[in-house]
């Protein structure tokens, strides 16, 4: 250690870690420098979830205790092999310049800049109003337990084989639960919701414990919400082996579907998953060989608006 920094060697890359012993998680005491160092042990995983993607940054200057940063363009001071990608907000008429992943030194550049979690695009750099992920968020309202996510999240397997999809589960780092599903960035941001908006439907009628309301005030408390808004337009979750700003440390952490029932989101942090990631490697790695395409869901919200006379809820209304 050079006085109040350490150089890493990330690769072909060096990136200088400033104040690597300001403590980040007040639970056991991890530092920036550990926070580096897991997302190096998890570097194929992270930049896998994140590569050409847009990507905000949640960043905690003062560690997870402190203020809480979202940021959408790219910090100043990045070096030159750091890319972004330009998005465009039509509401502001406005546009930012966010941070697009290819290397695990970009990871590690903005943990430098204080940032635990990476909340990507459901799109890439080659086509941003495409998106290539289907995101299926399993959010529980305050009364609802995980043992009604797990739930939930097997009906919502059920659904998925019936369709020939392949989803991929994680921890959301959370109380809830994530699953993903490649799909071709052959549709726009309004299909691809309105298509999750579909498979939602379909899970609701099969599963009791499970509330669409539209505004949250009106959902059953003990309910789970099948978020299809996470696809929206500029709509992010945390990543696969993103950190979540938790004084644990927790980890929104790839499962395989036969780990649901067994699995808690508590077991996941940066203290244990680089020894799962070297354990398991990338469970989600095989998540770009199995892109499923959209048009049944597509078919089944054509249905849904025949049958009720309404279709999704406008964003507007958000």
């Amino acid at each position: 250690m050079a006085g109040d920094a350490v150089e890493l060697e990330v690769g072909d890359r060096t990136v200088r870690l400033s104040s690597p012993e300001r403590v980040y998680f007040a639970a056991r005491g991890e530092t920036k420098l550990d926070l580096a160092r897991y997302y190096l042990a998890v570097g194929d995983g992270i930049v896998r979830a994140l590569r050409e993607r847009p990507c905000m940054l949640h960043r905690f200057p003062t560690g997870t205790d402190g203020e809480k940063v979202h940021q959408k363009r790219l910090p100043r001071g990045a070096p030159d092999w750091v890319r972004t990608v330009r998005v465009h907000f039509p509401r502001y008429n406005r546009h930012a310049d966010e941070l697009c992943v290819t290397h695990p030194a970009d990871v590690v550049w903005a943990v430098q800049m204080s940032t635990v979690e990476f909340h990507p695009w459901n799109s890439r750099a080659a086509d941003t109003e495409s998106p290539d992920e289907w995101r299926i968020d399993l959010d529980p309202m305050p009364d609802a337990s995980y043992a009604d996510v797990r739930r939930v999240a097997h009906v919502a397997r059920e659904v998925l084989d019936e369709l020939g999809a392949t989803g991929y589960p994680k921890t959301s780092g959370g109380k809830g639960m994530h699953v993903y599903v490649r799909i071709p960035p052959e549709h726009g941001f309004a299909e691809v919701r309105r298509a999750a908006h579909a498979f939602a439907r379909e899970v609701e009628r099969r599963c009791s414990i499970v509330d669409l309301s539209w505004w949250r005030k009106d959902r059953d408390p003990k309910s789970i919400f099948v978020d299809y808004n996470q696809n929206a337009r500029d709509h992010t979750i945390a990543s696969a082996y993103s950190v979540r700003g938790t004084p644990e440390g927790r980890v929104s952490t790839p499962i395989r579907w036969d780990e649901i029932d067994s699995a808690e989101p508590g077991d996941f942090t940066i203290a244990t998953v680089p020894a799962r990631f070297a354990e398991l490697g990338d469970l989600h790695a095989g998540i770009d060989d199995d892109a499923f395409r959209i048009e049944p869901l597509l078919e089944w919200a054509d249905r849904d608006a025949r049958d009720s006379g309404t279709d999704v809820p406008d964003l507007d209304d958000l």
